[in-house]
Parts: structure tokens; C-alpha cells; sequence
């Protein structure tokens, strides 16, 4: 059972690093050469880009209904098919709208293949034993950056942009997928009927309340990753320093989910998310006292809030609900973090010339303002039957 389990968190691990790679983490690498090549502005591609996380937020209670009808392997099968040619149409772009559209048709992918869909069909697989799963595969696609930009500037370098995203759309194919198509059917996930109707998920207090700390924390999330060394030098840290200290955010993120795996895992998922919380605005007070010099323990502080932050996305709804329309559950708490991560790095990058250094103001009291929604949320697990899943058999 433990290993069927392991070879299903390899692979789907695995899958993650791939989409994450290929998408999410392709703009900073691509988003200059390709539009130098097309004649547009920056702001243009990211507008684009910004609007695919607004458009895979949108979709994503969609597709949660349909991982807690069918189970997540078709779902996950169907991203690697919409990636590669979404990545493909990004190849061939030419113009602003080819490129636009392409962009568009990535957020349906990435809507159906990244985390929030991932988690929900661990959740479909083990129910509420599923934390292990959920925290197993983000150990490995925290490594999507770390792979997936050397392998991007590689490729831009040997073969072109053009030629490195049909890499990537072909590495959907014969790589992403058949490692989606190894997890278990959904005939073999669950007992019962499958759902035909809409199920009725009340926007209760505990809904709302994770929702907005999400979102709040997702937010300083998407704007730290654009805009860091840009802050770090703004307090005094050498161009040197500022990447370094971006350079330590991926190790932070996944020692902090070592941490979360082994002494964390013994406490309720509420517990890690409120501490997720905590340590951006710790990061925030040691570099506003020490400057510049503090920015690599700024970035240590905040990666590993962020490391804990993406597995509690997943563990915390899974716990306070129970695993009853769990996916569905995901898309509905996630939407408006997607939709905030989409506007973030416009937003912050305003704020930033408006305020400057000051604005970790705002983002340490979006950090602080999650954990206060978390403080106001009980731990005690929603009542919520749900038919215990088979043994996880190979397809």
C-alpha cells in the first residue's frame, strides 16, 4: 500500500514539476525575447498573463466538480493535452492576439493541471488521509523553478523561444501525460454513484474566512515573486545581495515543507497555516531594523511561509470540511487567490513606486490580516461523510 501510495506521489509530483515549469514559470524567462520578437511591449505579455490565472481562477470550481465526479486522472490527462497546445500556439505567435490567445488557452491548462487540481484528486484518492500525498508532491514541484528555468533559458539559448515552447508542448505529451495516465481510474478511487447534480457548498463563515486569508497570503505571494530584489536593493542590499536572496527562496520552500512533513504533520493543518502567516511579517520587521544586509533572511523567512502556505491550500480545507466535495471545496477558495495573484505584481509594482521601501507595510498587514481570519477559524472538522475510498490500484 505505502509504496502504490509513494509511486503515485513520484508521478504526480512529477507532473506538477512539468506543468508548473512550463507555465507558470515560463514568463521569466520568455516574456522578454518573445515580446522583443513580436514587437510589443512587456506589459502587453503580462497583461496576457495575468489574464490566463484570472481565467484558470474562474474555471476552477468547474473543474473541482467534475474531479469530485470522475476522479482527478482524466482531468489531469486533459491539461497535458490543453497545455501542449496552448505552448504550441505560443510557439507559432506572431502577432499580439495569437500570443494573447495562446496565453488564454495556458489558463484553461493551467485551471486544470496545476495544484488546486492536483490536490483535489489526492483527496479523491485517500480522503482525508490525503495530507502525506498533498505534502509529498509539493517537495518535488518545488523544484519547478529551479528545473524549469535553467531548462528555459537552455533552450532559448540552443534553440530559440519559438523551439522551447514546442519542447515543452512536447514534453507534455510524452512525459506529463503518461505519468497522469498512471494514477488510479476513478472506478477504482470511490465507491457510489457519481454526482449529477450540482452539490450545494454554503459560502459559510469558515468558507469565507479561508478564502480571504488565501487570498490575502497568495497576494503578497505573487507580488514578492516579481518584485523581491527590486525591494531588497531598495533597502540597501547589492544587486549581489537581492539575488542571492531570491536564490534562497525555492531551499526555504521546500525545507519548510521537509519541516511540515515531519514535526508539523503532527499537529492540525490550522496550526501550519497560521504560522505560514507569521513569518512574512517577521521577514518584514528584521530587514526594516538591520537593512539591506538582512535581505537573504528576509527571503529565508518568506519562503518558508510560502513553502507551508501551498500545502496548507490544500490540507486546511481538507480538515475543517472532511473530503465530501472536496475539489469542488478547492476551486471555490481558490478562485479569488488566483484572481488576486493575477493583479499583484501590477498592483505592488505601483505601490512600490508610490511608497517604495514602505510598501512591506502593506504587504506584512495582508500577511497579518490572513492570520487574523485563521485565529478567527475553529479547528474542529465539518461533519462530512464520504465513502471511503478502495485501495489505490494502479491503471
Amino acid at each position: 500500500m505505502q509504496a502504490r501510495r509513494l509511486g503515485v506521489v513520484i508521478a504526480l509530483g512529477t507532473a506538477q514539476t512539468l506543468a508548473w515549469g512550463s507555465s507558470y514559470y515560463l514568463p521569466a524567462i520568455l516574456a522578454d525575447p518573445i515580446a522583443r520578437d513580436l514587437g510589443l511591449s512587456n506589459n502587453w505579455f503580462f497583461a496576457a498573463f495575468s489574464a490566463s490565472l484570472i481565467i484558470s481562477g474562474l474555471l476552477g470550481p468547474r473543474i473541482g466538480r467534475q474531479i469530485d465526479r470522475v476522479g482527478g486522472r482524466q482531468v489531469l490527462c486533459a491539461s497535458n493535452i490543453v497545455l501542449a497546445i496552448g505552448l504550441a500556439l505560443l510557439g507559432l505567435s506572431h502577432s499580439l492576439w495569437v500570443m494573447a490567445v495562446a496565453w488564454l488557452w495556458l489558463g484553461v491548462g493551467m485551471g486544470l493541471g496545476l495544484y488546486d487540481a492536483a490536490f483535489g484528486t489526492l483527496g479523491r484518492i485517500y480522503g482525508k488521509d490525503a495530507r502525506g500525498a498533498i505534502t509529498g508532491i509539493t517537495l518535488i514541484a518545488g523544484f519547478a523553478s529551479t528545473v524549469g528555468w535553467p531548462l528555459s533559458t537552455w533552450g532559448l539559448a540552443t534553440i530559440g523561444w519559438r523551439e522551447t515552447c514546442f519542447a515543452w508542448a512536447i514534453a507534455h505529451l510524452v512525459i506529463g501525460l503518461p505519468l497522469n495516465l498512471s494514477l488510479p481510474r476513478a472506478t477504482q478511487i470511490a465507491a457510489g454513484e457519481e454526482q449529477t447534480t450540482k452539490p450545494k457548498i454554503p459560502l459559510d463563515r469558515p468558507m469565507v474566512l479561508i478564502a480571504f486569508a488565501m487570498a490575502a497570503a497568495w497576494t503578497v505571494t505573487a507580488a514578492m515573486a516579481v518584485h523581491l530584489p527590486r525591494l531588497m536593493q531598495a533597502f540597501g542590499a547589492t544587486p549581489a545581495q537581492a539575488l542571492f536572496a531570491g536564490m534562497m527562496i525555492g531551499p526555504a520552500q521546500v525545507a519548510a515543507r521537509v519541516v511540515e512533513a515531519g514535526f508539523l504533520s503532527r499537529f492540525h493543518p490550522l496550526a501550519s497555516a497560521r504560522l505560514a502567516c507569521i513569518t512574512h511579517p517577521i521577514g518584514a520587521l528584521t530587514i526594516a531594523l538591520f537593512g539591506g544586509g538582512a535581505a537573504a533572511a528576509f527571503a529565508l523567512l518568506h519562503g518558508s511561509g510560502n513553502g507551508i502556505l501551498t500545502i496548507a491550500r490544500g490540507t486546511l480545507p481538507l480538515a475543517i470540511f472532511g473530503p465530501a466535495n472536496y475539489a469542488y471545496r478547492l476551486g471555490l477558495i481558490g478562485a479569488p487567490s488566483r484572481i488576486c495573484q493575477a493583479f499583484a505584481p501590477l498592483v505592488f509594482g505601483l505601490l512600490i513606486d508610490a511608497l517604495g521601501r514602505m510598501v512591506l507595510l502593506v504587504s506584512a498587514s495582508l500577511s497579518l490580516s490572513a492570520l487574523a481570519a485563521l485565529m478567527l477559524l475553529s479547528a474542529e472538522r465539518a461533519d462530512t461523510p464520504m465513502p471511503s475510498p478502495a485501495p489505490d490500484k494502479a491503471a
